[in-house]
């Protein structure tokens, strides 16, 4: 289906939403229109801010607003869509578009395999009724929907639109770039340069591909458990590696921790920086790379262009926290935190992009969990 004609068939005109990569099509079609007008479209920084945002919307015009985002955004959306939207609280009605990853008979990343398993239930709960479409619906199938939805949407209920692989399409060919120059594989290379036997928690998507393969090419001989079991890699769950690095690091203070972040994931629960300011671990190195995008799903712009997450880092009780964008001022930032104490923080201005022949890690998440808890167990 055509996203023009998708789009047409919601009878929408505000948009608020993470991006997944089965939805490219759709946010590819809203940077066109729209690019980021807040008027029409807001990049959120997290699916409930996203619905929360769009129930601004709705409070200050009437009209209803569509959030979309992938399947794994569910759980953020629990909360507001339970406690804010029902029509037993406030009766506020949105339309989702949810991209629908490890669907069924669909191989997929371990990941998304169980949230693909519970997509339709957690609507159901919710009590939230969808139609799926695929690549074999037709538009005059969605017209007649949206049209039964247009009775749900009117009584403060809402509906969701839980989209198959292939489902929409875009002819529109967007390329998105910044200004800077270093590339995030040399920035991690640099990372695992300077932090020897260190633990490090990357966060998901290509950071965590990219240390993965590092690893690989340092490899030679040595086993799969020694080379691997000083990382591990936060293939899910986006936005929490930093908690999952501050829980690691308060269990182990005679060792450092690092944390390799990413705007889009930083933003996602910034919260958490506040509260790793609170416990103030003097073993915690947080290290965010920030291309401004949210490349892994297709590069779609984030905050992460007016955030000045150093400040921020700062006003959170870190004890030293700066930002640099060329590789001498990074490699003397790494050189001088590593063995010094405090709670550390860098921000890493980089590109968008990555090789063309990134693979993925070959070992299971479970094998990832088992490695790095034995390297932990004898990590002082």
């Amino acid at each position: 289906m055509r996203v023009e004609n998708f789009v047409e068939a919601l009878e929408a005109d505000f948009f608020a939403g993470v991006p997944d990569s089965l939805l490219k099509p759709l946010s590819s079609y809203l940077m066109d229109n729209y690019g980021t007008d807040a008027q029409h479209h807001v990049i959120a920084a997290n699916e409930g801010n996203a619905v929360a945002v769009a129930a601004g919307y709705y409070l200050a015009t009437g009209r209803v607003p569509v959030v979309y985002m992938q399947n794994s955004g569910e759980g953020n959306i629990v909360n507001p869509a339970a406690s804010l939207l029902h029509r037993k609280v406030y009766g506020i009605p949105e339309i989702f578009v949810i991209g629908w990853r490890g669907g069924p008979g669909q191989k997929d990343e371990p990941q998304h395999v169980f949230q693909g398993e519970i997509t339709l239930q957690l609507l159901d709960v919710l009590e939230i009724p969808y139609m799926v479409l695929g690549k074999e619906t037709e538009l005059t199938e969605l017209r007649r929907c949206m049209a039964d939805f247009r009775h749900v949407l009117q009584q403060g209920g809402s509906v969701a639109l839980v989209v198959k692989k292939g489902a929409l399409e875009y002819e529109g060919k967007l390329k998105y770039a910044n200004s800077y120059t270093l590339l995030r594989e040399e920035i991690i290379r640099q990372i695992i340069a300077v932090s020897g036997n260190a633990p490090i928690v990357s966060t998901t998507g290509k950071a965590s591909r990219e240390l993965f393969e590092l690893r690989e090419q340092q490899g030679g001989a040595v086993r799969e458990e020694m080379l691997h079991g000083r990382d591990f890699l936060t293939v899910g769950s986006m936005g929490h590696s930093s908690s999952i690095a501050l829980g690691i690091a308060m269990q182990k203070p005679e060792q450092d921790i690092w944390c390799v972040d990413g705007d889009g994931a930083l933003l996602m629960h910034m919260g958490a920086m506040a509260v790793i300011g609170k416990a103030h671990p003097d073993n915690f190195i947080h290290v965010i790379i920030n291309n401004e995008a949210h490349e892994s799903v297709g590069g779609m712009p984030t905050a992460g262009n007016t955030a000045d997450f150093a400040a921020i880092a700062r006003g959170c009780g870190y004890d030293e926290a700066v930002s640099v964008r060329d590789m001498q001022s990074l490699q003397e930032v790494l050189q001088r935190y590593v063995g010094a104490k405090g709670l550390r923080f860098v921000e890493v201005r980089s590109a968008i992009g990555a090789r063309i022949d990134l693979g993925r890690p070959t070992s299971t998440a479970e094998e990832n969990k088992k490695y790095f808890m034995a390297h932990l167990a004898v990590c002082e």
